[in-house]
């Protein structure tokens, strides 16, 4: 399988769409099954496995929170291809 670009890539979401996902990643893993995302022509899959974490930022007056899904080698990858995406995590 052909190794892909690093990415590193933010998107935007509504509220409302962002409820949507978050929701749907909720019942994934309180039901013990994988996540799967479409992020920028990518499909994403986190299993239910996954350790998250949520990180903090603060720089003068602008806060900045982000969530993170992360393991072993084997825990993220591309779900049409099957490649590993933890790329440095």
């Amino acid at each position: 399988m052909a190794k892909k670009k690093d990415r590193d890539i933010e998107k935007g979401y509504s509220v409302k769409q962002m409820v949507a996902k978050l929701r749907r990643l909720a019942d994934c893993l309180e039901n013990g099954k994988q996540f799967q995302i479409q992020i920028v022509g990518e499909s994403i899959q986190i299993p239910a496995k996954a350790i998250f974490n949520i990180e903090h930022e603060r720089k003068g007056n602008t806060e900045e929170v982000e969530f993170h899904s992360s393991g072993n080698d084997d825990l993220i990858f591309d779900a049409q291809s099957g490649e590993n995406l933890n790329h440095g995590l």
